[in-house]
């Protein structure tokens, strides 16, 4: 029952839009100015800043040169981050969200979801699992990650251990993006190849254009950028849940988000 109580309280936090991001107020920042972000939860850049929660979130840290601190606010603030920066140079912001959960009336509903994130054809194992074609459960958990330059915005993003993520291996603040920037995808350990990510694009004006990527056999793909425009990278693992979790729940998939912002000077 202990475990039951507990898995039910991380059912937090909103259940509508597809991407969860984190979307700086400023992506460059001089070295003596705070930090701050939005939690935007919605779609094609656009979506519900949502407050500083500490029931939404399982961990909310910055990171930058070795160093680590989790990121501190009072309840309802926003931005949701707002703090100073741990060094001068390239900060990594990660929040880890509690579980959620989403309920689908019909197979076409979660279908379409599946083929736009390359899910696979799902209908033959969710047959032979005998699940119903309606009213059936996903739980999902977002893993979001954003790139802040602080005065000289050297450094390097790094693997910081969410479950899924999504690690910049170039800087976008200081290194050449004319061949674009680089992206590695891993689940638990292991780099995701041959995996989509989808790539939403956000001009200074605002549009937004959106355009689909694959990795590699080493999990990298290489993102085309344009000076002045912001980058959200987003990427989706589906499993079946544990059985304690669909026990709990009643949920017969898991998804797992991976997402990671910046932009390009």
């Amino acid at each position: 029952m202990r475990k039951l109580a507990l898995l039910l309280g991380l059912l937090a936090g909103p259940v509508s839009g597809h991407e969860f991001w984190l979307e700086p107020l400023a992506y460059q920042v001089s070295p003596n100015a705070r930090l701050a972000a939005n939690i935007v939860n919605g779609q094609d850049f656009e979506g519900v800043i949502l407050p500083y929660l500490t029931q939404r979130f399982v961990h909310f840290k910055a990171f930058s040169g070795g160093k680590s601190i989790d990121v501190a606010g009072r309840a309802g603030d926003t931005p949701a981050l707002d703090t100073q920066a741990i060094n001068e140079g390239l900060n990594v912001i990660a929040y880890q969200a509690r579980y959620s959960i989403v309920s689908y009336e019909t197979w076409e509903k979660f279908a379409s979801f599946a083929t736009h994130k390359d899910l696979g054809d799902l209908l033959p194992r969710h047959l032979e699992r005998g699940l119903p074609t309606e009213d059936f459960k996903e739980l999902y958990a977002r893993y979001s990650k954003t790139l802040i330059g602080v005065g000289n915005s050297e450094g390097s993003d790094r693997r910081i251990g969410l479950e899924t993520e999504i690690v910049a291996l170039t800087n976008p603040y200081t290194d050449d993006l004319s061949s674009g920037v680089k992206v590695q995808l891993f689940y638990k350990a292991d780099a995701r190849a041959n995996s989509q990510i989808e790539i939403f694009e956000k001009s200074p004006s605002d549009s937004v254009t959106s355009f689909y990527l694959r990795t590699d056999g080493n999990g990298i793909a290489t993102i085309p950028v344009k000076s002045g425009h912001s980058y959200m990278a987003d990427a989706v693992v589906l499993r079946e849940p544990s059985q304690n979790n669909a026990s709990a729940t009643g949920a017969v998939y898991e998804t797992l988000w991976a997402n990671l912002t910046f932009q390009a000077p």
